[in-house]
């Protein structure tokens, strides 16, 4: 039996965090631009360190991370946008096309995100002539702040919450039937920010895994799907979609995760083989 006199009250945060006349600041934009920001100084700090890269040489310059800002930016907002109107809310967003340009609303998918940032890469990487999986390597090893302050944001805004629990930590969110519940976005953003964050760092700077082009990423890729579908578990999956399959537990986060953790395996397993060509070059 849940312990309702134990569980924690959500306070209730206003999703704007300023409001300057017609201009609203929301908490959940200010997630994006600072984890942004931080991740365009981290990836920067990697790139300018020769001696985490083979041959003791990085293949990117701090100015092309500087470059690439622009082209991460829209590669994020474009894919986390259209993903997940694919994959999420396809006919809300076919009976009210114009909602598709209401980003200060939510409704951006993590994996609609990737997909649009690794294409990004792809093509800014064969423009200036390196390898993609490098600079995957900087951008996996750089994101783990921001998925943790948008994990966050979530949370402030009180979506994206977990099944009723009776942990200790359980909170009762606003908009709800009063029962408390996980803080699964709190779990995501611990698992797939913070301690992911750290796991890379080790391998990047203690380890030297940079020097094995693939090897970072496919390991982000690889504790990324672990975590979400790891989440999806205790998570309550998005109204419109539900279960899939009539199981009562399959959710659209964990197919969209299996593909990822495949591609993750894939690239750590082949990132010795990429060495061994960079070392030749």
């Amino acid at each position: 039996m849940i312990n309702f006199l134990a569980a924690i009250s959500h306070p209730g945060f206003d999703p704007v965090m300023l409001s300057l006349g017609p201009l609203q600041i929301h908490w959940y934009g200010v997630a994006y631009v600072f984890g942004i920001l931080f991740g365009w100084w981290y990836a920067r700090r990697l790139a300018a360190t020769d001696r985490l890269w083979a041959n003791e040489n990085s293949p990117i310059t701090p100015v092309q991370v500087d470059d690439f800002l622009v082209w991460a930016v829209i590669g994020i907002i474009l894919g986390g946008r259209v993903g997940y109107i694919l994959f999420y809310d396809l006919q809300a967003y076919l009976n009210n096309p114009l909602q598709i340009f209401a980003l200060w609303r939510g409704g951006m998918s993590f994996h609609g995100g990737l997909a649009g940032i690794v294409l990004a890469m792809v093509l800014f990487a064969k423009r200036a002539g390196f390898s993609p999986f490098s600079l995957f390597d900087i951008i996996a090893a750089s994101c783990g702040i921001g998925l943790f302050l948008g994990r966050v944001a979530n949370f402030v805004n009180a979506e994206l919450f977990g099944r009723a629990s009776d942990v200790p930590w359980a909170v009762i969110f606003p908009g709800t039937d009063g029962q408390p519940r996980h803080p699964s976005q709190l779990y995501e953003g611990l698992l797939e920010g913070l301690i992911l964050f750290a796991v890379l760092a080790i391998l990047c700077w203690h380890f030297k895994k940079l020097k094995y082009p693939g090897f970072v990423g496919g390991v982000f890729l690889c504790g990324y799907a672990l975590s979400r579908i790891a989440v999806e578990f205790v998570r309550i999956p998005d109204p419109q979609l539900g279960y899939l399959l009539n199981t009562g537990w399959i959710t659209m986060g964990m197919i969209l995760s299996l593909p990822v953790l495949a591609v993750g395996i894939w690239g750590v397993v082949t990132s010795r083989n990429r060495a061994m060509l960079s070392s030749s070059a």
